[in-house]
């Protein structure tokens, strides 16, 4: 694609003449938010919650209930947007997680377990994943490829920022109430709004204009479909070197991103310092997300104006280089920090990390979607976008996992921070040995 047809236009342009992105737009934005509050609250009520006390590991159980066996399905589950309407996709999830919300709210007025607590958890997370996959798969069927790049960046940086009001939505009714199971419950209940206003939108689409194009006729095994996902996601991703390329720096990222949340909750866990740069607890846990989040927004900005000067592949290695760097000086200091005064200095090294972090990964991130929604062809689109959601759970809670069995409990360890900006530099090796396979196969 030439540099043209990747330039930025005026947001008020597209909006004027795709009137189903703002739609759109708006169906993800209020489920985010509601992803924002209910996974903030749920941390609220798991991981700094005084009535439940848990470890490295049990954190790292958590994110593995919540993020894995969706992950395994999602490829599958893929195909369903490939074959159903998705306008009908998305406002039967909506619904159904709206449903869900409500149920874990209840659960936690009535002290359930965390193992039923979770496993609920684990279907709400995985709906919202399925809707974000349908709501990316559909960007194409309203807005002319032109306009994808900057769109992107509006939609998927504006999105991130509405889960990040969530969250503080949700710290902020807990703080008012008081930590516990009470106020976790009353913050997860009033997530629910973004899903109901999600299905309303949902439900002002016409039938079948998000796409895909051919409905399954009946009689049509869609059961096999959906079993072919995983294959038919993965053959579509490695037949463009490009795609390959976006896949290989959102997985890289991830994975270093689930080493450095480990050691965010671990390090927030301890009794804050007076005077720190970071407080701890859930609150500290906000700030940090919120200075992630404003990375995020920056790179909503940035984006648009890498991808025509440098390619959409250089522009991935580029943000995995600054991830690198921002391992190596900001987020190394907290694991060898040694007194009072230097503890201080890296908490506040740190916010500056999360930030520089989710500028690059969001960069990546909006590399990719472009890249997918050029790349791919709408018959197998909602697979592709299916697997990039396992590529980004499944690299997640592997690292989290591989972390939390050496990681010592107050989240400090100098081997895994370096670690983390190993895997980014063998991220860039890998990705420069797909470039030379596209190079070759000319």
């Amino acid at each position: 694609m030439s540099p043209e047809e990747e330039r930025p236009v005026p947001l008020r342009t597209a909006l004027r003449e795709s009137p189903g992105v703002s739609r759109l737009a708006v169906v993800r934005f209020a489920g985010q938010f509601g992803d924002g509050m209910f996974q903030a609250a749920l941390s609220g009520a798991i991981l700094f919650n005084p009535e439940r006390q848990t470890d490295p590991l049990a954190v790292a159980a958590g994110f593995a209930v919540l993020l894995l066996p969706y992950s395994l399905i999602g490829p599958y589950a893929g195909a369903l947007l490939d074959r159903w309407d998705r306008r009908a996709v998305l406002l039967a999830a909506n619904v159904f997680r709206a449903a869900l919300i409500g149920v874990v709210s209840a659960g936690l007025l009535a002290g359930m377990g965390e193992t039923p607590l979770l496993l609920l958890a684990l279907a709400v997370v995985g709906i919202s994943r399925f809707v974000l996959a349908g709501v990316s798969a559909a960007l194409p069927r309203v807005l002319p490829q032109a306009w994808l790049v900057p769109m992107n960046s509006v939609f998927t940086t504006v999105a991130s920022g509405c889960a990040g009001l969530g969250a503080a939505t949700s710290v902020a009714v807990i703080g008012l109430i008081g930590a516990g199971d009470f106020a976790s419950a009353v913050a997860v209940a009033l997530s629910g709004a973004g899903s109901v206003l999600g299905a309303v939108l949902a439900a002002g689409f016409r039938p079948r204009v998000l796409g895909p194009e051919t409905e399954a006729k009946p009689g049509e095994n869609t059961v096999h479909a959906i079993a072919t996902g995983l294959r038919t996601g993965a053959a579509a991703v490695w037949e463009s070197v490009q795609v390959t390329t976006a896949m290989l720096g959102i997985g890289t990222h991830r994975i270093v991103f689930g080493v450095n949340t480990l050691i965010m909750v671990l390090v927030l866990r301890q009794a804050p310092l007076d005077s720190s740069g970071l407080s701890g607890g859930l609150v500290g846990f906000g700030v940090a997300i919120a200075a992630t989040a404003a990375g995020m927004l920056v790179a909503a900005v940035v984006t648009p104006l890498l991808i025509p000067r440098f390619g959409r592949p250089r522009t991935v290695v580029t943000s995995l280089l600054v991830a690198t760097l921002v391992q190596l000086v900001l987020v190394t200091p907290i694991a060898v920090a040694d007194s009072t005064t230097t503890v201080q200095r890296a908490h506040q090294l740190l916010l500056v990390g999360a930030f520089l972090l989710g500028l690059a990964g969001q960069t990546i991130k909006l590399t990719g979607d472009a890249t997918m929604q050029i790349d791919i062809d709408d018959a197998r689109r909602g697979q592709v976008f299916a697997l990039q959601d396992t590529v980004f759970n499944i690299a997640f809670v592997l690292a989290i996992a591989l972390a939390a069995l050496v990681m010592p409990e107050d989240g400090l360890s100098h081997a895994v921070v370096l670690a983390g900006a190993a895997i980014y530099c063998a991220g860039i090796a890998a990705i420069a040995l797909n470039t030379r396979r596209g190079t070759l196969t000319r």
